[in-house]
């Protein structure tokens, strides 16, 4: 996944940008980016890794060397950005969100010549944000350009654009799959993919994009460049899992949203008579929390937490490219509490199953029955659970 923050404003901005950037650090945990711009010196601009180290840690000690009125932001699991891209379009700095899957495809399709070149990566990749601002060069002005890149992108492209004038072009993409947010205060605007973000640094609500909509946003207000689409498609994942409980996409709340769900899965299996006897119903943390309250609260079951999730360090299980990795974090980062496991009956409930890493972390063998979103566990130790993925 990833997030992106931008502000323009009549004063500096280089505090809401770092604290904006930082609210997302719940979307990536592998690299960060700054880019401020001033009317007199230009862009400045870094990227670290904060694959160990928090961003807020990261980028500390950068905000002396920052200033300017506008500028924008990165969390980003992926490549490192935003870029400073210099061509007939200006120079003008970039910062994207999404997926390319044609991405080799498109490199030897449009860029297979002698005239063109791309910075590889260590891996041998190629940037995709990078691969973006090629596309987007191909036209003869931005909006043109970034229309043409999501046409010829097989996934989608969300992303922002400062330029040398110190504006911001948002763009959503084609489906509407990632959000893109506006904020207002006194002398300043602000563009967000988590609402919240803005909400602590004195923006209230102002605007959402619809798909595929670009908007170009100043210190004194924003306009629509090209309107949204009539197709939408916005990630549902973001309301189970990646979104942090008090943001809001559509207008609906991710936490109201994760108690809703599980209180259907409780209206299921009480519809079908397939409530279990339990002493006390959990969530895998953090994010299956708010969904077995909901279970709990739909079911009459008490709520508990047998497991307890130490946050300050450990990143998700799912993460790492070696198993053995995987299966260590799980297991670090999940601590159990004795006294509410041992001889109890339990129902989990868990957000999602992506690799099946935590579950196993705790040595538990799932075996889910067909067409059924319970799945049976039997763990080493005396208690017997059942567990509810969303």
């Amino acid at each position: 996944m990833g997030g992106f923050f931008g502000a323009v404003a009549h004063q500096d901005v280089t505090l809401d940008i770092f604290f904006g950037v930082d609210y997302h650090s719940h979307l990536g945990t592998r690299r960060g980016g700054m880019l401020i711009h001033d009317q007199q010196d230009g862009f400045q601009r870094q990227i670290h890794s904060i694959e160990n180290t928090p961003f807020r840690t990261k980028f500390e000690k950068d905000l002396t060397e920052f200033h300017g009125q506008s500028g924008i932001g990165c969390i980003s699991d992926t490549d490192p950005q935003p870029l400073l891209v210099r061509s007939h379009l200006g120079l003008y700095a970039i910062t994207t969100v999404g997926i390319i899957n044609n991405a080799e495809q498109l490199i030897q399709t449009y860029f297979s010549d002698h005239g063109h070149q791309f910075m590889a990566m260590s891996s041998g990749k190629v940037n995709s944000t990078e691969l973006a601002a090629a596309l987007i060069n191909q036209k003869d002005n931005l909006v043109d350009g970034i229309l043409h890149a999501q046409e010829m992108i097989q996934g989608s492209l969300t992303l922002l654009i400062l330029t040398e004038k110190g504006e911001i072009i948002a763009a959503r993409d084609r489906v509407g799959r990632l959000p893109v947010l506006i904020g207002q205060k006194e002398g300043a605007h602000c563009v967000s993919f988590e609402s919240f973000a803005y909400h602590k640094l004195g923006y209230t609500d102002a605007y959402e994009l619809g798909p595929q909509e670009i908007v170009r946003i100043t210190a004194d207000g924003f306009e629509t460049l090209s309107p949204a689409g009539k197709e939408m498609k916005i990630c549902a994942f973001l309301w189970t899992y990646y979104g942090y409980p008090n943001s809001n996409y559509q207008g609906i709340n991710v936490e109201v949203m994760r108690y809703r769900n599980g209180e259907i899965m409780a209206r299921d299996e009480i519809s079908r008579g397939a409530l279990p006897k339990v002493d006390y119903v959990a969530g895998v943390p953090d994010s299956g929390l708010p969904h077995a309250i909901g279970f709990a609260n739909r079911s009459g079951k008490p709520f508990a937490r047998p497991f307890v999730k130490y946050t300050p360090t450990w990143p998700r299980s799912f993460m790492p490219a070696n198993q053995e990795v995987r299966n260590q974090v799980a297991k670090m980062k999940q601590i159990p509490v004795p006294e509410l496991i041992e001889g109890k009956k339990l129902l989990f409930v868990d957000d999602s199953i992506v690799r099946g890493t935590p579950s196993c972390g705790r040595r538990w063998n799932f075996s889910t029955s067909p067409g059924r979103r319970r799945s049976t566990c039997a763990p080493p130790a005396p208690p017997s659970c059942t567990a509810a993925s969303t």
